[in-house]
């Protein structure tokens, strides 16, 4: 077992403070990483609070990862000491079924494990996450961090920028589209930053008047803010379902 510093809740209704846990032993897959920037996501928040049930004390969260590798297991060939990488929110799948085989483990037949508050087979059998010192993940779960990136700004691509690109990436998004963000929060952000570099002309729609940075982004990206008065209107213009999300902002 290797002990680590990092910060825990240790209930619904205490805040994050110093805590120490124990990483497992590196396995032939594993590699070992020092944590230098963890982003901070609603995800975390939700699951130190317990607002969505199942949440495992003391949890570690933080799920945006960017650090360096100290260790490599024996059987990892593509990652070496040094190099600078990132984990997100899964950190494992069976590997086996046809989900797996197909390279999309978020489909796992047999369940994904996720970087925290899921069984693991760390000391203690539950995963403790980013806001630590240290983590020990398997190869297949880590990403290489091209050279030149602020590691700082790329930390949160590997939870809110993949789950914005994704969709944009799915529906063939490109220059001469028009592409609707509904709410600045921290995937909104995101989605309004990716839109424009893939060309699209791009529309903030919120309820908001007072974000300073709805008006920062369209500075730089050229594109509109429509702002709307109230939830009801989201609602009226787009439908039900654009009212619901929205409501995360």
């Amino acid at each position: 077992m290797s002990p680590t510093s990092c910060y825990a809740a240790q209930s619904a209704k205490t805040p994050l403070a110093p805590f120490k846990v124990d990483r497992r032993e590196l396995g032939s897959n594993d590699v070992k990483i020092a944590i230098e920037y963890g982003g901070v996501c609603h995800t975390d928040i939700h699951f130190a609070r317990n607002e969505w049930g199942g949440t495992h004390y003391p949890v570690v969260p933080g799920h945006e990862i960017i650090g360096k590798i100290t260790a490599v297991g024996k059987a990892v060939n593509n990652l070496k000491i040094g190099q600078r990488v990132g984990a997100g929110y899964m950190s494992g799948s069976c590997h086996e079924c046809a989900s797996c085989k197909a390279h999309l483990e978020q489909y796992c037949l047999k369940g994904f494990s996720t970087i925290f508050n899921s069984l693991s087979k760390d000391p203690g059998g539950f995963a403790f996450g980013g806001y630590s010192k240290n983590i020990v993940l398997d190869q297949n779960f880590v990403l290489i961090i091209p050279t030149g990136l602020n590691p700082a700004s790329t930390a949160p691509l590997l939870c809110a920028g993949i789950t914005t690109y994704s969709p944009l990436v799915h529906w063939g998004v490109k220059p001469g589209m028009t592409v609707g963000i509904i709410g600045l929060g921290g995937l909104g952000h995101m989605g309004v930053k990716l839109s424009h570099a893939m060309g699209a002309k791009t529309v903030m729609i919120t309820t908001s008047k007072t974000k300073d940075q709805v008006h920062e982004i369209f500075k730089i990206t050229g594109g509109i803010v429509y702002i709307l008065p109230e939830i009801h209107s989201i609602q009226k213009v787009f439908g039900p379902e654009a009212a619901r999300f929205s409501q995360r902002e």
